[in-house]
């Protein structure tokens, strides 16, 4: 048996919260001395109380502990991210600034945070939680979590940033992206794939006119060997969007070569409202399109059904499904009716924020089960739309139940957020 000190030697890990690793540095190495350590004694209470008292309230002794211990994590923070873990450099701004400034630099920093985009879809824009509960659990996080999460909304910043420049070329605001609930990574997609098949354009593309531009596209290949546009970044994006939009280009050419390839039919499939390629688009409304391409898939499908020699049309909506639904089929209503099945609830189309917080804690106690949901869609769906409303259902399941099953530390409020950006939720 190997008994060398190197062989036998334990790691110790020092858990100590970075503020005492700091204080404790300075004093052994004389950095701060008995001055600045009876000066940080009196402005702790100090803190402790002002923590306490926006958090809660300063008479009660457990919300002067909880206050503590979020006073000790906001100096933390501070130190740690402004040395960069550097205890020499922490010790020093220790002893160059007050106790209670380190305090209120830490919780500036994660209210800048905060006040950073969560999601890049445009349709959470106004719907932020308070900034009160969002800063009593950050406060309690650890300098890993933060830096986690700055990155993460600096990256979604950044697809905002880039979506709305690409927008305003082609007459677009924010408001306009709001009000159609889209998000920046399928603005960022359109607009490339926009400028590859219509480069003169200076409007945003309905389906119609992107059909038209394929048809274009594909006509002027008279005969020859069909191949996609170049997907190229637009001129004079600004250098820090370059990397951002550019990692989207191969995407946008994989899914024009397969519409440039489609018939007319599997084309229209892809791009009508609930079609695989239209979730990850963002065409502007054209209602009177839509009806058009609804009648056409309804004639499309009995003219189908004619050639194959079945005597009966697609079958329609159920009873259920037209009661569930109570008419509404746009996307939004939909998955909040699959959501509310998956959940066991009752089957509505729209959530007030009190039914979206109890459907939370109902899937909390008994689990969230996405096949309620595909079954009542086999049962009860409109045969010629049943696909395509199981695929936006397994693309939702995919892509959200691991936040709605989360029972981590401000999970519930990610989980809140993704109902209003997916689903009909309204205040009340």
């Amino acid at each position: 048996m190997d008994t060398t000190p190197s062989a036998s030697a334990l790691s110790l890990h020092d858990a100590r919260p970075y503020f005492e690793k700091a204080l404790a540095y300075g004093v052994q190495h004389g950095i701060i001395d008995a001055a600045k350590l009876a000066a940080i004694d009196a402005d702790a209470p100090k803190g402790m109380v002002q923590i306490a008292r926006y958090f809660g309230s300063e008479f009660l002794r457990p919300e002067l502990e909880k206050a503590r211990e979020r006073m000790v994590s906001l100096v933390s923070l501070c130190l740690q991210e402004s040395s960069g873990g550097d205890l020499q450099q922490a010790a020093e701004a220790l002893r160059e600034h007050s106790f209670l400034s380190r305090s209120k630099s830490g919780s500036d920093m994660l209210k800048r945070l905060i006040a950073m985009p969560e999601s890049s879809h445009f349709g959470m824009v106004g719907h932020a939680e308070a900034q009160t509960p969002l800063l009593a659990i950050w406060s309690l996080r650890s300098h890993a979590d933060y830096r986690a999460e700055l990155a993460r909304r600096s990256e979604i910043a950044e697809a905002v940033g880039a979506a709305l420049w690409l927008a305003a070329r082609c007459q677009l605001d924010a408001g306009d992206l709001e009000e159609a609930g889209t998000d920046a990574e399928s603005v960022i997609r359109t607009a490339l794939l926009w400028r590859a098949l219509a480069p003169r354009s200076t409007g945003w593309p309905t389906a119609a006119a992107l059909e038209k531009a394929l048809a274009a596209q594909r006509k002027r290949a008279a005969g020859a060997a069909l191949a996609a546009p170049a997907v190229a970044l637009p001129p004079q994006l600004p250098a820090p969007w370059h990397a951002l939009v550019q990692a989207q280009c191969e995407a946008v050419r994989a899914d024009c070569a397969l519409l440039l390839a489609s018939s007319d039919k599997q084309q229209r499939a892809l791009l009508r409202p609930l079609g695989r390629l239209r979730a990850r688009y963002f065409l502007q409304d054209d209602p009177l399109a839509d009806v058009d391409d609804y009648e056409r898939a309804l004639a499309e499908g009995a003219a189908l059904d004619g050639a194959d020699g079945l005597d009966e049309a697609p079958a329609p909506a159920s009873k259920t499904w037209d009661k569930a639904t109570e008419g509404r089929q746009d996307e939004h209503a939909l998955l909040t009716l699959f959501v509310c099945l998956a959940a066991g609830m009752p089957k509505k189309t729209l959530l007030t924020e009190k039914s979206a917080t109890a459907l939370l804690r109902k899937i909390d106690r008994s689990g969230f089960d996405a096949e309620r949901a595909t079954a009542f869609i086999r049962q009860h769906a409109p045969q010629a739309w049943a696909d395509s409303y199981l695929a936006l259902w397994s693309s939702f399941v995919q892509e959200s139940q691991a936040t709605l099953c989360s029972d981590r530390v401000g999970a519930q409020q990610e989980a809140l957020a993704l109902l209003r950006r997916e689903c009909h939720v309204v205040a009340g």
